[in-house]
C-alpha cells in the first residue's frame, strides 16, 4: 500500500534509503535535513547536507528547522498528514509530539545490530572495538536514545581493511533494502531488543589523537574509523598531521600510508617525509 512518508537524514549514509522510497510507489511529503554547515574554499561557503542535494534533486519539499522542540515544529509536522517517518542519521531529538503526529510512528534505520553500539557514532565505535561484524537495525523511534523495539536487522563482516567509509556505503546498502522489506508489509511485526547494551558516543576531539605508545594494530583501528571523514591526529617527525590511512608495519610498528599536514593536501607519508627533508 502507498504511504505518505516524511524523510529525516542528513549524511550519505542516508541516501540510499530516500532513493529507494522515491523509487517506489510511496509518496515523500517532506525530506528534513541538517542546515548546511560552512564549508568549501576557505570554510566560507555553506554546505548542503547529502539528503538535501538528494532532495533538491528529485525536486522534494525541504525543511532544515534547528530544532523540533517547538510549537512550530509539531504544526509542521502535523501539516504533513504523512503516515509514517523515516528516520536515518537525522542528528537531532524527536520529542513524543513529533513522533504523535505519524500514525504509523517513525521507524529509525540504526547502522548497528542493536542493542550493541546505540548513539551518534556506531561504525566508528565498532571498528575502534575491532568488531568482526556489524550491520543494519530498523526500529520503532521511541523516548529512549535507538531502544525501541526491532522490526528487522541484518549483519555483515567489517573487512580487516574497511574504513568507516566503506562500512557505511554497505550500510546504506543494506539499510534501503531492509526498508523495502518492512513497507511492503502491511502489519510488520517489532519485538524487543535483546543483549547486553554498548553506547556509541559522539567522536570527541581526544578520540581522535593517537597515542603512538598504543599497540600498532589499536592505532589502525582508530585510523580506519575515522577515515574518511573525520581523521586522526597524530605528531610525527616532531610536526602534527591528520593521518588518513595507516598498517602494522611488518615489525609490528605503526606505519602510516597517508598523512595530511597542517593547511597541506593529503599525500603518501614517503611524499610528506621526502618534503621535510
Amino acid at each position: 500500500m502507498p504511504l505518505r512518508i516524511v524523510f529525516m537524514g542528513t549524511p550519505e549514509f542516508a541516501v540510499p534509503t530516500l532513493v529507494e522510497i522515491v523509487g517506489r510507489d510511496h509518496e515523500v511529503v517532506a525530506v528534513y535535513t541538517r542546515a548546511p554547515k560552512p564549508g568549501g574554499r576557505r570554510g566560507l561557503d555553506p554546505v548542503p547536507s547529502p539528503i538535501e542535494r538528494e532532495a533538491r534533486r528529485f525536486a522534494l519539499p525541504l525543511f532544515t528547522p534547528a530544532t523540533l522542540r517547538t510549537a512550530e515544529a509539531v504544526s509542521a509536522a502535523r501539516a504533513h498528514a504523512a503516515d509514517v517517518a523515516i528516520v536515518v542519521a537525522y542528528g537531532l531529538i524527536l520529542p513524543k509530539a513529533i513522533l504523535e503526529a505519524f500514525p504509523l510512528g517513525a521507524f529509525n534505520l540504526h547502522a548497528s545490530l542493536l542493542p550493541r553500539w546505540r548513539g551518534a557514532a556506531p561504525v566508528e565505535r565498532a571498528i575502534m572495538a575491532g568488531d568482526a561484524e556489524t550491520g543494519v537495525t530498523i526500529h520503532e523511534t521511541v523516548a529512549e536514545l535507538d531502544a525501541g523495539p526491532v522490526a528487522a536487522r541484518e549483519a555483515f563482516p567489517i573487512g580487516a581493511e574497511d574504513d568507516a567509509g566503506a562500512v557505511y556505503r554497505t550500510a546504506g546498502e543494506v539499510a534501503a533494502r531492509l526498508l523495502d522489506r518492512v513497507l511492503d508489509d502491511p502489519a510488520p511485526r517489532f519485538v524487543p531488543q535483546e543483549g547486553a547494551v554498548t553506547y556509541a558516543e559522539k567522536i570527541r576531539p581526544e578520540d581522535r589523537r593517537l597515542d603512538l605508545s598504543r599497540p600498532a594494530a589499536e592505532l589502525v583501528r582508530v585510523v580506519r574509523a575515522l577515515s574518511p571523514h573525520i581523521g586522526a591526529r597524530a605528531e610525527l617527525e616532531g610536526r602534527p598531521v591528520t593521518v588518513w590511512r595507516a598498517r602494522v608495519g611488518a615489525d609490528g610498528s605503526f606505519e602510516p600510508l597517508e598523512v595530511q599536514p597542517e593547511s597541506g593536501r593529503r599525500m603518501t607519508s614517503d611524499a610528506w617525509r621526502r618534503g621535510l627533508r
